[in-house]
């Protein structure tokens, strides 16, 4: 979450092992506390509290904007704040309600040509959150050329990219579903 600020009082982990993937952080200056919440209408919210200015100070909450509500816009769409119409096709895609598609944009989008599975390519998307995992394959010992090759040997293969970002990026995530919950950033 990018407007999720990294604080000099706190320590951040990150974990991942065959049992759990889990971020999660340690206060360091033990005379400050922190607390994240979750309201009823689903926004969390980080806030901090220094005892000798007896009051919450509050950081961030998500979600920080429409865009970031679960599946804003429909199936190979992305959500973009700064578009007249927030919901808008990635490359190659077009809506599948061109009717809708200035209004909700929940019908998505659909391929303008057929996959042959043979010869297709990709168009790299920068600045955008990666969509749902719920239909990936995960390999994590594998770069992004082979992850490559590997998702266009795959007919029902749909996206692909590193696992992880850093150091020049490692891993492999493949997506063989519908690409949903897809939004731009301003920022990388």
């Amino acid at each position: 979450m990018p407007e999720m600020q990294k604080l000099s009082f706190m320590g951040y982990n990150f974990t991942e092992n065959e049992e759990e993937v889990t971020y999660t952080f340690l206060m360091t200056n033990h005379s400050i506390y922190s607390r994240l919440t979750l309201t009823p209408s689903g926004s969390l919210q980080q806030f901090t509290w220094i005892p000798t200015e007896r009051e919450n100070d509050f950081f961030w909450n998500s979600p920080k904007d429409q865009c970031d509500a679960y599946e804003k816009c429909g199936p190979y769409s992305y959500c973009n704040m700064f578009t007249s119409s927030m919901c808008n096709c990635i490359k190659g895609f077009e809506p599948k309600n061109p009717q809708e598609a200035l209004t909700d944009g929940l019908d998505g989008c659909v391929r303008k040509t057929k996959l042959s599975c043979t010869g297709d390519g990709f168009w790299k998307l920068s600045k955008v959150k990666l969509p749902d995992t719920k239909s990936v394959i995960v390999d994590k010992k594998i770069d992004a050329e082979e992850c490559e090759m590997r998702c266009l040997q795959n007919c029902n293969c749909t996206a692909f990219a590193n696992k992880d970002i850093r150091n020049g990026g490692s891993g492999c995530v493949i997506w063989t579903g519908e690409l949903v919950d897809m939004r731009t950033y301003s920022t990388a």
